[in-house]
C-alpha cells in the first residue's frame, strides 16, 4: 500500500507552537520560493514593457488612475475618456495602495513590480499550507506548480491588472480556513470588495465555508460569518447597482450587456467552454480539487465569466484565471489528506510531483520560456527606436495614441484613446502600426480631426509621431 498523507500529515503538521515539524530549512522554503517567484515574474513582466511589448491598453489605463491617486485627484483615466472617473467602470479602489510608490518612482515598472510581488506573495500560503499537511517535499512541489502554473502566466504577461491583489489575499484566507482559523480566514476574504467588484461574491463564497467548517465546532462563528457572507453579497449589489452607475457618465453598470441572454452555455462556445474548465482543474489538480468543498470558492468567478458572451471572459487567455489558481490548489491540498479509498490514496501520492512536472513541461509554451532567450534581457533596436520616438513628445503634451505608445506616454503626458478624444484635439498623435504608410497616417488623422492640420514628425518601426500645427 502507498504511504498515505494521513501518516505525511501527522509527522510534519503544525506542532502546538504553530510551527513546522523539523529543520527550520523547511520554515524558509516558502519564502524562498516566493523570491524566487518574485524574481522570475518580475524579469517577465518589465521586460516585456521595456521592449515595447505591451498587449493591452489596461496597462496605460492603470498608469493614468494610480498616478490621480499619487497625486491626490479623483482617479480619472483619460484613455477611457476625457476626464473618465473609473470608479464608473470598475469599482477597484484597493489599487491606491501603489499610489504612494508610484509617486516617487512614476513608471509602470512600479505597477509591474508590485504586481509580481502580490503574485509571488500567494506563493507563500500555498506552499506552507501543503508543507503542514503533506509533508515537505510535496510542499515545495505544490508550490513549484502552482508558481508556474499557466493561470498565474497569463496573469503575469498581460500587463498589469487589479486582480493582482486578489490572488494573495484569496491564497491566505484559504491557507487559515484549511487551519481552522476564521477570523483570520474572514479578515483575509473581506477586503476582496475593494479589489474588484464582482470579488465581494468570492468573498461570501469563503464566508460560507467558513460557516459550513466552523458549524459543528464553533457555533458563534457561523454567525459571524454569514454576517461577513451577506456584508460582502450587499457590498457587491450596491457597488454594481448604486456606486458604478452613480460614478459612470452612462448612469449604468457597462458591463450588464456582456451577459448572454442564452444563458452563456449554450451554442457553439460550448466545447471552448469546457475545455477552459478542464484547463483549470485537470494539469493543476488532476481532478482531485473537485474532492474538497474549497472548490465551492472558485463558483462565482466561473459563474459570471462562463455566463458572458465575451469569449475573453472564458477564454484560457489574458488574467482571468489567475484569482482561481490559489483556489483549485488550496482545494487539492484540502483534499488529499481526508481521502479514503486506496487507488486514490495511491494515485494522490504521485500527484504532487507530477504537477509539478507537467507545470514545467507547460510551461515551454508559456510566457516563462521567455526568460531562456537571450533577447529577453535586453533592449532590442526596435525598442530603441520607439523610445527615440516617443522622446520628440515633450512632457505633458496632449497626445492621441493606440496600445503600445500610451503605455509609455502617460506618465508624462496627456494621453487619450486614438479616436476617442470626443471633441478634443491633441497636440500630438503617436501611432504604432508597422503595416501603415504616411500617407495612410495622414489621412486617418484628417479623419479624426478634419479641422486639424497635423504634420508628419517621425516614422520609425512602425512608429509614426504627428505635431498639430493648426488648431482643431
Amino acid at each position: 500500500m502507498a504511504t498515505t498523507y494521513l501518516t505525511a500529515a501527522a509527522d510534519s503538521g503544525p506542532r502546538p507552537d504553530g510551527q513546522f515539524a523539523g529543520h527550520g530549512r523547511r520554515r524558509r522554503d516558502p519564502y524562498l520560493l516566493a523570491a524566487g517567484f518574485f524574481v522570475i515574474y518580475a524579469v517577465l513582466s518589465t521586460s516585456r514593457y521595456l521592449n515595447f511589448k505591451t498587449m493591452s491598453w489596461d496597462l496605460g489605463i492603470f498608469e493614468q488612475v494610480i498616478g490621480s491617486y499619487a497625486r491626490l485627484q479623483p482617479p480619472v483615466s483619460d484613455l477611457k475618456g476625457p476626464g473618465f472617473l473609473i470608479l464608473g467602470d470598475h469599482f477597484s479602489p484597493m489599487v491606491a495602495l501603489i499610489s504612494p510608490f508610484y509617486r516617487l518612482f512614476p513608471t509602470a515598472i512600479t505597477m509591474l513590480i508590485a504586481q509580481a510581488l502580490l503574485f509571488a506573495l500567494a506563493v507563500v500560503p500555498v506552499t506552507r499550507t501543503a508543507a503542514r499537511l503533506l509533508g515537505r517535499a510535496n510542499g515545495v512541489a505544490i508550490g513549484v506548480a502552482y508558481g508556474l502554473s499557466w493561470g498565474v502566466q497569463r496573469a503575469v504577461d498581460f500587463d498589469f491588472h487589479e486582480i493582482c491583489f486578489a490572488v494573495p489575499m484569496i491564497a491566505f484566507a484559504l491557507e487559515a480556513l484549511v487551519h481552522q482559523r476564521w477570523r483570520t480566514a474572514l479578515a483575509w476574504a473581506l477586503p476582496l470588495v475593494l479589489v474588484k467588484e464582482d470579488l465581494g461574491l468570492t468573498a461570501a463564497a469563503i464566508a460560507m465555508l467558513v460557516a459550513l467548517r466552523a458549524r459543528h465546532t464553533q457555533p458563534r462563528i457561523v454567525t459571524v460569518a454569514i454576517s461577513v457572507g451577506t456584508a460582502c453579497v450587499l457590498a457587491c449589489v450596491v457597488t454594481v447597482g448604486v456606486v458604478i452607475p452613480g460614478f459612470s457618465a452612462a448612469g449604468d453598470y457597462d458591463y450588464w450587456s456582456k451577459l448572454s441572454s442564452a444563458g452563456g452555455l449554450a451554442g457553439g462556445d460550448i466545447d471552448e467552454k469546457v475545455r477552459t474548465l478542464l484547463w483549470i482543474l485537470l494539469p493543476t489538480t488532476g481532478l482531485l480539487a473537485l474532492r474538497s468543498p474549497l472548490l465551492l470558492a472558485s463558483v462565482p468567478t466561473l459563474a459570471w465569466r462562463f455566463l458572458s458572451n465575451d469569449e475573453h471572459y472564458w477564454s484560457t487567455d489574458w488574467h482571468y484565471n489567475a484569482v482561481l489558481m490559489p483556489i483549485v490548489t488550496l482545494a487539492l491540498v484540502d483534499a488529499i489528506p481526508r481521502l479514503r479509498h486506496n487507488r486514490l490514496r495511491a494515485y494522490a501520492h504521485h500527484l504532487p510531483l507530477a504537477l509539478s512536472a507537467v507545470a514545467l513541461a507547460l510551461s515551454t509554451a508559456l510566457p516563462v520560456a521567455s526568460l531562456t532567450h537571450a533577447e529577453t534581457y535586453r533592449t532590442g533596436p526596435e525598442a530603441r527606436a520607439a523610445d527615440q520616438a516617443l522622446a520628440t513628445i515633450p512632457d505633458r503634451a496632449s497626445v492621441e495614441a493606440n496600445i503600445v505608445p500610451s503605455a509609455h506616454l502617460a506618465p508624462r503626458c496627456q494621453v487619450y484613446w486614438i479616436g476617442d478624444t470626443r471633441g478634443i484635439t491633441p497636440d500630438y498623435i503617436a501611432y504604432y502600426d508597422a503595416t501603415m504608410t504616411w500617407q495612410g497616417v495622414l489621412d486617418y488623422a484628417r479623419r479624426l480631426h478634419p479641422n486639424a492640420t497635423y504634420t508628419p514628425l517621425i516614422d520609425t518601426d512602425g512608429y509614426w509621431i504627428l505635431r498639430r500645427v493648426s488648431p482643431g
